[in-house]
């Protein structure tokens, strides 16, 4: 406890720029980590570790699995929110990398159903599970971090962490879209562990730039006051549960499109359409491309115009494309799904996830900051995110048709509208203290 303790209350200074690039290069690994299994499970989790059931049901006992990384967000998000409040932001931000980048790595590790029956989806599970306690305080974290040392604009420098999350997406889609060219006897037996075993190297490199961050100046000053909270956790719950619940409604449907357009739409494809693996795939590493640039612009606007307007705009839009989005995809043509992924991402998405990076903490004070965030993306991740390719897999079988699917991102987006209007517009206030 007393080495991490150190590290959290080093002296050295960290610019705002140098705080920034290495939040975004630590989050887009811890991205790359745990968006890798959702392209695994879409591809081939079924076949290696639920290869007893019928395909169609493999990929739903793959999805769960995936699932389970969500279930376990909310969990991290609370116990490394809590020491994230007592300890200091940066120490949790070296645990999480180091709990995330062994748990992928170990994935990759695994032997299959055929090598060791039941124990491997057994394994599989527990160890998504870590992947889950890591990533609930890593985005969270991350974001904090940023806005406490960002001044004015942190709409825009918040918004340049999320830029992990297309990083994240187009690297590991990309490396898979890689590994699927093998034939499909070598992806099967080694091509598919290739994604996880790298991230050890990748997790390495973000250890080393998280390690020579500066603690917030907003978390000195509270430890400086011995305002340091016992208990935060049960703080935001008893305290600040408005916020809790505004900020668990307006996450809900951009952590639900995340997915389903990353994930579900590959299952959709590939397996409704019949389409090729590298047509989805490639579709999505340029929609995810495209929000490099698009985040910021969001981040940007928000600083101009406000949260709100932005995050109205996003949810209006979710609602007008949820239709299209399908249409667009079941023509089968490359050029025309490429076009409904980026446009759909661009609208949708980029619109609620670039804001959102300074949304989220300014709801909340700073000695429950990371806690309330934490506890807020990761509650609605797991009720949207993680279940959401689950649930749209399932409402695709039981109506046989994508309309179902549209229906139910709709109604997420009214879920993210209503909480948007009654939450307070915090662009031009100061970080509450």
């Amino acid at each position: 406890m007393t080495a991490m303790t150190d590290i959290s209350t080093a002296t050295e200074k960290s610019t705002t720029a140098h705080v920034v690039w290495a939040s975004a290069l630590g989050t887009a690994i811890e991205w790359y980590d745990f968006l890798i299994y959702g392209t695994a499970a879409a591809l081939v989790f079924n076949k290696l570790f639920f290869p007893s059931f019928d395909p169609f049901v493999g990929t739903i006992a793959a999805f769960s699995t995936y699932a389970v990384g969500f279930v376990a967000r909310p969990i991290g998000g609370a116990i490394i929110g809590h020491y994230g409040d007592r300890l200091g932001r940066k120490t949790m931000l070296v645990a999480t990398m180091i709990a995330m980048g062994l748990g992928t790595f170990l994935i990759g590790c695994l032997p299959t159903y055929q090598q060791i029956g039941i124990w491997a989806p057994i394994l599989l599970v527990c160890l998504r599970f870590v992947q889950g306690i890591g990533l609930g305080g890593e985005w969270s974290g991350a974001v904090v971090m940023v806005i406490e040392h960002a001044g004015n604009r942190r709409g825009f420098y918040g918004s340049l962490v999320q830029i992990g999350f297309p990083v994240g997406v187009a690297a590991s889609t990309g490396i898979f879209g890689l590994m699927t060219k093998l034939p499909e006897a070598d992806f099967l037996s080694w091509g598919w562990r290739v994604p996880f075993l790298i991230s050890i190297l990748l997790v390495g490199i973000g250890f080393i730039v998280r390690l020579k961050l500066a603690e917030t100046p907003h978390f000195k000053e509270v430890v400086e006051r011995k305002e340091v909270l016992a208990q935060p956790v049960l703080e935001v719950l008893r305290r600040d549960w408005r916020s809790f619940l505004l900020a668990i409604g307006i996450t809900v449907s951009e952590v639900g499109l995340a997915y389903l357009l990353t994930v579900f739409t590959v299952v959709y494809a590939t397996t409704r359409l019949g389409l090729p693996r590298q047509v989805i795939l490639d579709a999505v590493v340029y929609a995810a491309i495209v929000e490099f640039a698009t985040l910021p612009l969001a981040g940007w606007l928000s600083d101009i115009f406000g949260r709100k307007a932005l995050y109205l705009a996003g949810g209006v839009f979710s609602v007008a494309l949820a239709f299209p989005l399908f249409w667009f995809l079941d023509t089968k043509e490359p050029a025309l799904i490429t076009l409904a992924l980026v446009v759909t991402m661009t609208l949708t998405h980029a619109l609620l996830f670039g804001p959102k990076a300074a949304f989220m903490p300014e709801l909340f004070r700073t000695q429950v900051r990371y806690s309330g965030a934490s506890l807020g993306a990761n509650v609605a991740a797991a009720l949207s995110g993680g279940f959401s390719p689950l649930i749209a897999t399932a409402l695709l079988a039981w109506a046989g048709a994508s309309w179902a699917v549209s229906v139910y991102i709709i109604a997420l987006s009214i879920i993210t509208i209503i909480a948007t209007l009654l939450a307070p517009e915090t662009a031009r206030d100061r970080l509450r203290s």
